[in-house]
């Protein structure tokens, strides 16, 4: 299977986008932690439909717009880090949560004590970052803690999402 590959000039870096069979399956800040190796074989296509539509959400993002991707996303891995993606996909634009509320609401569901590492190890491997709002999990006091692309960045994208000044 044929995986294509874009970049994007994000203003605090550079960002690679992978898609396959018309999902978005990662979207990674250059030299980010956990990013991918094998990307020498993918292919730029940067007119791949769905990265078209990427480069364009981006475009919005990062002038401030708060929109729903609109194309499909299948990023790989374990049920368990599939399900923390899908909480990580419910914090508003411009809110944060924690990885505690996290573990509560994955508690609430399976009615088992859900383990703070292996959630923030769900978290810091999300291969979708920015959709996929990652950034948003704050550690217990509301710290800046863990961010696969650095605190820096993280920072900067609440910033842009109006959470901090």
């Amino acid at each position: 299977m044929t995986i294509h590959t874009s970049r994007y000039p994000a203003p605090m870096g550079n960002i690679t986008a992978a898609a396959q069979d018309d999902a978005l399956i990662g979207l990674w800040f250059d030299g980010q932690k956990y990013f991918p190796a094998g990307t020498e074989a993918w292919k730029l296509t940067p007119d791949y439909p769905i990265l078209a539509q990427l480069r364009v959400w981006l475009d919005g993002y990062f002038q401030g717009e708060n929109r729903a991707f609109p194309g499909k996303l299948a990023p790989q891995g374990s049920e368990f880090r599939q399900e923390v993606w899908r909480l990580l996909l419910q914090i508003p634009y411009g809110q944060t949560s924690s990885y505690g509320a996290i573990a509560s609401q994955l508690a609430a569901t399976h009615g088992k004590r859900q383990f703070a590492r292996a959630i923030g190890g769900a978290v810091g491997h999300n291969p979708i970052s920015l959709i996929i709002p990652c950034h948003r999990v704050l550690g217990a006091s509301g710290a800046l803690t863990g961010y696969a692309g650095g605190v820096d960045k993280k920072k900067a994208l609440l910033r842009l999402e109006g959470f901090l000044p």
